[in-house]
């Protein structure tokens, strides 16, 4: 996202986001399920997402209407990734799950932190800047 407001490339560093981005949202589907669960459904738009974002950033080069489609779509990924962070720290750390022991009082604290981190990538949404690709 840095390197999305100064209007920088900082290829090597896209590079790695998007393919560990991509490596997450992928790997999720390796485990085994009975069920489809919000998980799944939240994993699927990531990937979604990241197609259009990485097809945008690498065939299209961010010409023209390209360059938004990259932006949005890297401010998407970015805050699915958090999303899913902060969902799995209240499931899998001690400490923040004796904040919400059934899990239905998790929805408060991590909906509150879900909406900080969709302010942040907003707002770093609206005011990148990237630079186009020139290869």
């Amino acid at each position: 996202m840095f390197e999305l407001l100064a209007g920088k490339q900082l290829d090597g560093w896209t590079a790695f986001f998007l393919a560990t981005t991509v490596a997450t949202s992928v790997t999720g589907f390796f485990f085994p399920f009975h069920h489809f669960t919000p998980a799944h459904a939240v994993g699927i738009i990531s990937l979604l997402v990241l197609a259009a974002t990485i097809y945008a950033r690498y065939a299209r080069h961010l010409a023209g209407g390209w360059r938004k489609t990259y932006v949005v779509g890297a401010a998407i990924a970015l805050y699915l990734n958090v999303f899913v962070g902060i969902v799995q720290a209240f499931l899998k750390i001690p400490a923040l799950k004796e904040l919400a022991p059934t899990q239905s009082e998790a929805a408060r604290p991590a909906l509150s932190q879900n909406r900080r981190s969709l302010a942040s990538t907003s707002t770093v949404s609206i005011f990148a800047r990237p630079k186009p690709c020139f290869s």
